[in-house]
């Protein structure tokens, strides 16, 4: 069975109060209409077409890395209207099935339970009950429960309007049966729009049966019309998430105090994760991590026993066993921290190689570095790597002792086991087991006073 996904993503949503396109908003870190898409990958067999309209261009540049057919919908004049400015993309002999890009946590279950009830002679018809149905069109049933109609609720009477099953606007039908219909439409309601819940009627007057089925949670089909809206539901997928990888043994502290902004890929036994902790990208996490509260974690490797403490930022970055990372550390992309390695706080790491049992406690700056095994870095240390155009390396051999307060100016070597003093400026590679001290002679003044002020 060929299926042809058609998101409708041309809305501009006016109650976001945004100049950015509806769909390109956020949730989890990507896009709404991103969520559909990725759920339309998991589907067997299926060609993807989005309906684009407000926005434009800047729509389409956004989401440029997808692969899908796209279609432009240049007067928003209704949902029936978006869809037959896809009609070309339709063959007779395809299941059509309708999502739309606003609506972005319906799970594949749900999609696949929907598929499985088209049929020639049947559409399929995804409703939901909901305590309070405002603002949604209504399913209309016969007295033998079929459905005959769905009736928008400003066209729709009073008694009409105490319905509760009520349609998410997620259909899947024979492209056959589809094509023919689109071709029906009219747009005589109080929105002068094409509606493409209109095909409903038309298919019961056609003697197709409207098989109906409903999400297991009725957040899979909400959609997202304002801010309000948009906070609820990324709450409702941050739950979601908190709870699956809980269920996998991650101790969270508080799970609504936790955000998943891309994937873990690898969760080890008793992973402490404390409250407001942000995970992007791709996560790998080992055994008996801890990662404090306040951290910030973008597409990291962290192996078994490791340490995080508190307000630290990770990213694009690996970090060896037993080692430990903060408070308020900032290890940077192509950052390699290997086993039993002291990261301390205030100390930015980046682009470099830590090696084994290595530390750098306090307020450093490593950039562009090698770093040997069991060095010491003192306090306040920088590697100067940047001379205003260039980028150069600084290499510390294995147990080497670099004093506080010492500017390496890369090219630079610090050979094995040496000692650097306190409070030097290092510009030529320095020899093995030997100290080595760059200092301005100490000089005091007698007699001097300080200046005061006049007046």
């Amino acid at each position: 069975m060929a299926i042809k996904s058609i998101i409708l993503a041309a809305g501009k949503g006016t109650r976001m109060r945004s100049m950015r396109p509806k769909v390109l908003h956020l949730l989890a870190g990507k896009p709404l209409v991103e969520h559909v898409y990725d759920l339309c990958l998991k589907l067997e067999d299926n060609t993807i077409t989005i309906v684009y309209g407000y926005g434009g261009e800047t729509v389409r540049k956004h989401l440029a890395s997808l692969s899908v057919n796209w279609v432009e919908q240049e007067e928003q004049l209704g949902t029936g209207h978006a869809v037959q400015q896809a009609e070309s993309q339709i063959n007779d002999n395809d299941t059509v099935l309708i999502l739309y890009g606003d609506v972005p946590l319906l799970k594949l279950a749900t999609v696949e339970a929907l598929l499985a009830n088209v049929s020639e002679k049947t559409l399929a018809l995804l409703t939901v009950e909901l305590e309070n149905p405002k603002g949604y069109g209504r399913i209309v049933r016969d007295s033998a429960n079929q459905v005959i109609n769905i009736t928008e609720e400003k066209d729709a009477s009073e008694l009409i309007q105490q319905i509760n099953e009520v349609n998410t606007g997620i259909l899947a039908v024979a492209g056959a049966s589809l094509k023919r219909w689109l071709g029906l439409l009219e747009n005589d309601n109080t929105q002068n729009e094409y509606y493409l819940t209109d095909i409903i009627a038309l298919a019961v007057s056609d003697g197709i049966e409207i098989k109906t089925s409903q999400p297991l949670h009725a957040s899979e089909v909400l959609g997202v019309n304002s801010k309000i809206q948009l906070s609820y539901l990324e709450r409702v997928y941050q739950i979601q998430q908190a709870e699956t990888l809980m269920l996998q043994g991650l101790t969270l502290a508080d799970p609504s105090r936790f955000d998943l902004r891309g994937q873990v890929k690898q969760l080890g036994q008793d992973v402490f994760i404390d409250v407001n902790v942000i995970l992007e990208g791709s996560i790998e996490l080992g055994d008996a991590v801890t990662i404090g509260p306040n951290c910030s974690i973008k597409n990291a490797t962290i192996a078994n026993g490791v340490e995080i403490l508190a307000n630290c930022v990770i990213e694009d970055a690996t970090i060896g066993t037993d080692s430990r990372i903060g408070p308020f550390a900032r290890i940077r992309p192509a950052a390699d921290i290997k086993a039993s390695v002291h990261i301390g706080n205030f100390v930015e790491v980046k682009k470099s190689i830590i090696n084994q049992g290595s530390k750098v406690n306090h307020l450093s700056y490593i950039g562009d570095c090698q770093i040997g095994v069991g060095v010491n870095v003192g306090a306040g240390t920088i590697t100067c790597n940047y001379d205003g155009i260039n980028k150069s390396q600084t290499i510390i051999e294995d147990g080497a002792f670099i004093g506080s307060s010492t500017q390496l100016v890369a090219p630079v070597t610090v050979g094995k086991n040496s000692t650097i003093a306190a409070g030097s400026t290092i510009t030529k590679d320095t020899p093995e087991e030997q100290l080595t001290l760059s200092r301005a002679k100490q000089v005091t003044i007698k007699g001097w006073q300080r200046p005061v002020k006049k007046g």
